[in-house]
């Protein structure tokens, strides 16, 4: 038997936020496409080239910059217009 044990002492009570910049705003859910997730693209900030081809760092759209991603050019296949304009 497997018991998981937690310390009460490092319990904090929640406090509501009291500054705008204190609100989470929450990601939006990604659009499902032949039972897939698909996220759209915002922006592309750089490139690399790689051994595997050229890589992009890419923004999602109503995400934050912790979640940009690099990305081999071949994963995204609806993004060929936003790579061309970069």
């Amino acid at each position: 038997m497997i018991y998981n044990v937690f310390n009460e002492d490092l319990l904090i009570w929640y406090k509501e936020p009291q500054f705008k910049s204190q609100h989470i705003k929450l990601a939006p859910l990604p659009d499902i496409i032949n039972e897939k997730e698909e996220y759209e693209v915002e922006k592309i900030r750089k490139y690399q080239k790689q051994r595997c081809g050229t890589q992009f760092l890419v923004y999602w759209k109503g995400y934050g910059n912790e979640h940009d991603q690099w990305i081999v050019e071949m994963g995204l296949p609806h993004a060929k217009e936003m790579i061309e304009d970069y």
